[in-house]
């Protein structure tokens, strides 16, 4: 297996994400935040785990910084304040409750329904998951390639069936979310939603896996992005 050669843009990325960790740290110390002490042990497994997968595969520089872009919206999710004037979802008056294009009951004037920056968080997260897991495959299929004797210097085509593989393995990792956060449930008051909550939660990944894949499909360069082993 190639030995994995990190550059300057690696470096800032792991910098960038270990700032926000540590910011994340603070904040959720000195408010007492119990909820988000447990998404930042979660965190920091994600990261042991990105970082293990990345020695075999090498994904590129775009997929970590978008990985540590999704890591950077989820705990100012949970730790941002929003102003009293913006509409909300929920008691914690956070980025995670705030409705970014809120839609109304006429009768009550109450806001039911609508698009929030939770939704949108996890369509983008789990939209770059699914093209994680495309780099994956590239390299997997390359290494049983070198494996055979021949070529892995080669684009991998993105077909129906491998598309729709990462597609699936997308949704299982928004899935293992969703157990995530019933898990913290469990643990005190959470500002987790229920089971409208869980259902556009899913919907929402499905949304960003789905457009991935669309533009994996379309792009002339996808199956030359991953590095080369698995």
């Amino acid at each position: 297996m190639p030995t994995r050669r990190y550059t300057v843009a690696h470096h800032i990325v792991i910098a960038l994400t270990a700032g926000y960790l540590l910011a994340a740290a603070a904040v959720a110390f000195i408010s007492g935040n119990g909820e988000f002490v447990f998404y930042l042990v979660v965190m920091l497994l994600l990261v042991a785990a990105v970082y293990a997968i990345d020695r075999r595969v090498h994904f590129s520089i775009g997929v970590l910084a978008c990985l540590s872009a999704w890591g950077a919206m989820h705990m100012a999710g949970g730790l941002v304040p929003v102003p009293e004037s913006w509409p909300i979802n929920g008691e914690q008056r956070v980025l995670y409750s705030w409705w970014v294009v809120p839609f109304v009951y006429a009768d009550s004037g109450q806001v039911a329904y609508g698009l929030k920056y939770d939704h949108l968080t996890h369509a983008y997260g789990f939209g770059v998951t699914c093209w994680a897991c495309w780099q994956g495959l590239c390299a997997t299929v390359r290494s049983a390639m070198r494996d055979a004797g021949g070529s892995e210097d080669v684009a991998i085509a993105p077909t129906s069936g491998r598309l729709t593989l990462c597609l699936a393995a997308a949704l299982g990792f928004g899935a293992l979310n969703e157990v995530v956060e019933f898990i913290a449930t469990t643990l005190g008051p959470t500002n987790v939603g229920g089971y409208t909550n869980t259902g556009y939660d899913l919907i929402a990944n499905t949304v960003g896996a789905v457009i991935t894949v669309i533009a994996i499909r379309f792009s002339s360069s996808a199956g030359r992005s991953p590095g080369p082993a698995a």
